[in-house]
């Protein structure tokens, strides 16, 4: 079989979208071997996501003409991509570990297609940790004094890993508004709460004190609002009145790992789109 692509279409919704694009696919010779649609009534937003192929692993010569003129006609947002290409991805940690390796696992097991160009964090505590997988590691030590200087270091590493996506991965340190706006959509959190609830320093300690019933944990895309982020991925857990917040803790811990690896895991398999401050993430 040729090269499978991976096509995300976005714009004003109205009558004939669907058969516009495959009408596009098969003027280029394209087999359309996977597709996922959505129309959302109270955005009137439109959204696609298409896997295909042509006659050779190339793209069809004209095909992203042909799209980029559609798009100018509809007022679209689109991108293409080959299908199962891995994401350049920069990790951030600070004293917790679990949620990282979990996204290291899945990427050498070929579950995940990302491709990691290094660690950062804002201390030395995880270093050894870390050393087996044998990745570059960057020691960025901040303080409220050398925010601006250590988030410049950060950037310089990200452009010269040239990473495409950085993943908080119990990164503890809050992003400048600036930071949040350069990253804006290609940065993921992993908060350990079932956000909008407990947002902030000590999530599982707020939800102790309120006796809840039940834990969480959210991935979501980062912004300027601190935990406000358009949400990827929530999972949850039961608990009951025996849970000390140590006990949460520990129950969290896979919550954390799971939810931020199926976010980043959408993420890298094209499958999310932003939809007004909330994300459209479509099933494989």
């Amino acid at each position: 079989m040729a090269r499978p692509y991976i096509l995300k279409f976005a714009c004003p919704d109205r009558v004939g979208l669907v058969a516009g694009l495959a009408k596009l696919m098969e003027r280029h010779d394209c087999f359309i071997a996977a597709s996922r649609t959505f129309g959302d009534t109270e955005t009137s937003r439109f959204f696609a996501r298409l896997v295909f192929h042509g006659t050779t692993d190339a793209l069809p010569a004209g095909l992203e003409d042909d799209l980029a003129e559609m798009a100018h006609e509809l007022g679209a947002d689109w991108s293409v991509h080959p299908e199962g290409e891995a994401v350049r991805t920069l990790l951030m940690v600070s004293k917790s570990e679990h949620c990282a390796n979990t996204l290291l696992y899945a990427a050498r097991r070929g579950e995940l297609p990302i491709d990691v160009v290094g660690i950062v964090s804002n201390n030395e505590t995880l270093k050894d940790d870390f050393s087996h997988w044998g990745l570059p590691w960057f020691h960025v030590p901040v303080t409220k004094e050398t925010k601006p200087d250590a988030e410049a270091r950060l950037f310089s590493i990200v452009e010269d890993t040239q990473a495409d996506l950085v993943v908080l991965a119990r990164y503890m340190q809050v992003l400048s508004d600036e930071a949040c706006r350069r990253l804006e959509k290609r940065c993921i959190n992993i908060h350990h709460s079932f956000l909008p609830g407990f947002k902030g320093a000590r999530p599982y300690h707020q939800a102790h004190a309120r006796g809840v019933k039940m834990i969480g944990a959210t991935a979501h895309y980062v912004t300027a609002d601190l935990d406000e982020g358009p949400i990827i991925t929530q999972l949850t857990e039961a608990i009951d009145h025996t849970f000390s917040p140590a006990d949460m803790i520990e129950s969290g811990r896979h919550l954390e790992g799971n939810a931020l690896l199926r976010a980043v895991k959408a993420h890298a398999e094209h499958r999310i789109f932003i939809n007004s401050g909330k994300t459209v993430v479509f099933a494989r």
